[in-house]
């Protein structure tokens, strides 16, 4: 990628802040180009066992961050990427940003997160919880007990169940396991919204996040009363969520001196409101009109569509008037893990000789469909959609000693195909028409698995025309808020692209694979609709045997579960 600068070109920035890192790219306003980018790793990753320079330990199922990481990838990616562009940086009119999501942070009233006020950075709850952590499987059960004990109206907008990965399950794990740090906390923030602040030194919310993530429906989150049925220290909860909303495309405010000398970008440029990866990708793949499903494919899943009207579609992670686009009702649903498993099976449990991706797809593609004899469910992560329960587990069936490891990981591919079919049906059978299905992320190079996907769905796949789906779909979000469009319709029909029907199912593998989705149906509804728990009596067993053998905590700063 290289930057010509012609006359009066405009220049945009998008910065996509992934599960390890975070990326910049540098787009041209006229017609979505894209001209350089750049990649800064997380120092710190994804923190899982201990707090960084701590002895500090971790239960199960955290997972953690450290925001002086996102801060980095402003200070490196962005500069780089300019660079890379060849571009006169003084040309560029915005920037913005998207994130994983729900991945949240508690700080002070200024923005300070918690994890960096010297006294509380031993505290495992003062750090950023990425949309990964599930420990709080417990809260969001509590929470979706209560709402249908009271009839709580937002429930079906959410498929009629909140998430563990969400606001409200991570804010009530907090006050339960650590009130101190929750009273410390005056704003309970989406990282999405963190990093908007750090850029413009403007507090904002975009209604992405606040409706997916933060249970806002119909102008109101939930309310003091429910929130204190639940625990009476929970009743201030959304006085911590709250803050100005802004629609996407809007502009948030002005590039600081300070994110000005981090990025080396111009001062008092755009900074758009915030947004989150999956959602801000439907314009890079200009996928906004109804009926055409974006899944954006990495280590999980998310599946976002926008709707004319609106519906209640049981098991999805919500629906949110403008959640998309200004004057839809976007949808979301999504899969907890789906790279991840496949990486998952490449580190853990391939042998020597075929621990790669390539050998594995390779000898799986030569595979007809059925021949492995393996049924796998893609629950090694839980299950966001349909089923909304982080407790449960993976699942393969059939082995026997012919099984070769080719088997066992096109069975895992396949299964991540099926839990997309679910999704896909399950919006139809609510009224949510689908008309195409577009595929964006690190995983649509997989000629197999796509393949796979087209057969499994029966449909055409659409792939986004784009390596860069949510950094781009953050560029074009910048141009509107810059005032270089009147809105993101029109920016996404200029600076967006797709090749459509890039794969189409073959008619004999797609019959094959109606009886092999069969039976994943009935093992899905068996061990995820209550046939049997074991999946969830195990977990528990695993965790108290971990709870067991763990040091115990010797001072109040150590106390974490």
């Amino acid at each position: 990628m290289t930057g010509v600068d012609g006359p009066g070109d405009r220049y945009v920035v998008g910065v996509d802040y992934g599960t390890m890192s975070g990326r910049a790219l540098v787009v041209r306003v006229g017609d979505g180009a894209e001209l350089g980018t750049a990649v800064h790793e997380y120092r710190h990753g994804v923190i899982e066992s201990s707090l960084p320079g701590t002895s500090v330990p971790l239960p199960p199922d955290w997972a953690l961050q450290d925001p002086e990481d996102y801060r980095d990838v402003l200070r490196q990616a962005v500069p780089a990427a300019v660079a890379a562009a060849g571009i006169d940086p003084t040309r560029v009119i915005g920037i913005a940003t998207d994130f994983t999501a729900c991945t949240v942070l508690p700080t002070l009233a200024d923005g300070t997160p918690l994890c960096e006020v010297p006294e509380l950075r031993n505290r495992p709850h003062a750090w950023v919880k990425l949309w990964k952590h599930h420990a709080g499987q417990p809260h969001a059960d509590r929470i979706n007990a209560l709402a249908r004990e009271r009839g709580e109206p937002w429930l079906g907008r959410y498929g009629g169940k909140i998430s563990a990965e969400w606001q409200f399950a991570k804010g009530l794990q907090l006050l339960d396991e650590d009130p101190e740090t929750y009273r410390r906390a005056e704003r309970f923030v989406e990282a999405a919204d963190w990093i908007v602040w750090q850029l413009c030194g403007v507090e904002t919310r975009n209604i992405c996040t606040a409706g997916y993530k933060g249970i806002r429906q119909d102008g109101r989150y939930p309310s003091r009363e429910f929130l204190a049925a639940l625990d009476p220290g929970f009743a201030d909860f959304v006085a911590k969520l709250d803050g100005p909303l802004l629609p996407m495309g809007a502009r948030a405010g002005a590039l600081t001196a300070q994110a000005a000398a981090w990025t080396g970008l111009p001062e008092g440029i755009a900074v758009a409101a915030g947004n989150v990866d999956a959602h801000v990708t439907a314009a890079s793949a200009q996928a906004l009109a109804p009926g055409h499903l974006v899944a954006i494919m990495g280590t999980s899943t998310c599946h976002v569509v926008n709707g004319a009207e609106l519906a209640e579609v049981p098991g999805m992670c919500g629906v949110v008037e403008g959640g998309l686009s200004p004057g839809a009702w976007g949808y979301e649903a999504g899969q907890s893990g789906v790279g991840d498993i496949f990486g998952w099976f490449v580190e853990h449990a391939a042998p020597a000789g075929v621990d790669s991706h390539e050998r594995l797809s390779a000898l799986a593609a030569a595979q007809p469909v059925g021949g492995h004899g393996l049924i796998a469910l893609d629950w090694w992560n839980g299950n966001r959609s349909l089923l909304v329960n982080h407790d449960l587990s993976g699942l393969v069936v059939g082995l026997t000693l012919a099984t070769r490891p080719a088997d066992v990981y096109r069975a895992l591919l396949e299964a991540t195909a099926y839990g997309t079919r679910m999704i896909i049906e399950a919006f139809v059978e609510a009224g949510v028409p689908i008309r195409e299905l577009v595929v964006a992320g690190g995983l649509a190079g997989n000629r197999l698995l796509m393949q796979i996907y087209s057969d499994v769905t029966n449909r055409p796949l659409s792939l986004i025309g784009s390596a860069q789906g949510p950094a781009l779909g953050s560029a074009i979000h910048a141009a509107v808020a810059a005032g270089a469009y009147p809105d993101v319709y029109a920016a996404s029909a200029a600076m967006g692209r797709v090749d459509r029907d890039v794969y189409r199912p073959d008619p004999e593998r797609a019959r094959a694979y109606e009886a092999l989705y069969a039976e994943y149906r009935s093992l899905h509804d068996h061990f995820g609709r209550g046939g049997n728990d074991v999946m969830s009596r195990l977990r528990a067993i695993r965790n108290a045997a971990v709870d067991r053998s763990a040091a115990p905590a010797t001072t109040p700063l150590e106390v974490v579960a």
